[in-house]
């Protein structure tokens, strides 16, 4: 799948490579807003742990970036949410106060509505079935909706299948979940979908989540497992349940402010670092994910499996609901372009 994956992504470096020399007229050394010689720092934000794949990833786009302009533009990364919750980081693209940032789509919608397609529950059924779908046309245009808002959305990555955890009891059946105050995101679609479960959602910043489960303010939240494992989740919850939900895409998003003043030939490095690094991230999300769930039952976490496609059959409302929001067949196309079926 990975190797699949990894050609894919080589093929769309190949595409952007190609795109930019034909419109470049030239080397492209003289063109933009900035002289070429000029050294630029780009600041790169994101929410969570040095350990996690967000920050490996960006390590692996920093150092493609600052290797291919020969130093001209360096990356300075700043984790665990130094600089702001994934909203503030948002809205500080725009403003062009952060150059870069991966963030989850979790309060992108908040921006691009239509990105909330993408979060709808059990969309997509593997891994490769995400990347088929975000690696091709639809992701692109999705991408694309960034320009109205003063973003660029260069690629996108992944957070991973999204897995609920809480203090109370083990879920294994959809009536586990009923009356479970959950964190969630900022994200309309994903609130939805637990009040179809009968649970309560509970939005809430990711920086006020560990103190909320421990206080108990909150019976539980929902992540990848790469989250919960890095950010210490198992401390303050018992029980993990394996539901898959949500895939949590990533993103990774450049100020236009930042990537205007950029040569085309350095903005071109960027959009290949983009999606050179997103290979790269996305196998270790999936290496952590494997290991991580060992170490979380050593670390004392009770792991079940509910009935996934109960959970399915029970979030069907969610789909009714933005249906035409979305519109029927986007949801259709991405639902037929499943390679396992």
């Amino acid at each position: 799948m990975l190797k699949r994956q990894t050609y894919r992504v080589l093929c769309l470096i190949l595409f952007v490579t190609l795109v930019a020399a034909g419109c470049g007229g030239g080397d492209g050394n003289n063109q933009g807003g900035q002289d070429s010689d000029k050294p630029v720092l780009l600041q790169a934000g994101h929410a969570v742990a040095e350990a996690h794949p967000y920050h490996l990833g960006l390590l692996k786009f920093k150092e493609i970036v600052e290797t291919n302009t020969d130093g001209q533009v360096t990356v300075e990364i700043f984790p665990n949410g130094t600089l702001g919750s994934e909203r503030d980081m948002v809205e500080g693209l725009q403003m062009g106060s952060i150059d870069v940032l991966v963030t989850s789509t979790g309060p992108v919608i908040n921006f691009i509505p239509e990105m909330g397609l993408v979060d709808l529950p059990f969309l997509f059924s593997s891994s490769e079935h995400a990347y088929q779908v975000l690696d091709g046309e639809v992701g692109r245009e999705l991408l694309q909706k960034f320009d109205a808002i003063g973003i660029k959305g260069l690629a996108f990555w992944e957070n991973g299948f999204r897995h609920l955890t809480n203090s109370v009891r083990p879920v294994t059946s959809v009536e586990d979940i009923q009356g479970l105050n959950i964190r969630t995101m900022e994200n309309e679609v994903h609130q939805a979908a637990f009040k179809v479960l009968g649970a309560s959602p509970t939005p809430m910043a990711w920086g006020e989540v560990f103190t909320s489960l421990q206080q108990g303010t909150i019976d539980g939240q929902e992540n990848p497992v790469p989250i919960i494992y890095t950010m210490n989740i198992y401390e303050v919850q018992k029980y993990l349940a394996l539901t898959g939900h949500f895939y949590s895409p990533a993103l990774l998003l450049f100020s236009q402010k930042a990537f205007d003043e950029l040569t085309p030939g350095q903005q071109e490095i960027c959009r290949a670092a983009a999606l050179e690094a997103a290979a790269y991230e996305r196998e270790k999300i999936n290496e952590q994910t494997e290991e991580q769930l060992a170490l979380l039952e050593e670390k004392g976490m009770v792991i079940t499996k509910p009935d996934v496609q109960a959970l399915r059959e029970a979030t069907g409302a969610v789909y009714e609901q933005y249906r035409d929001k979305f519109g029927p067949d986007r949801i259709e196309k991405i639902l037929a372009a499943d390679p396992n079926k």
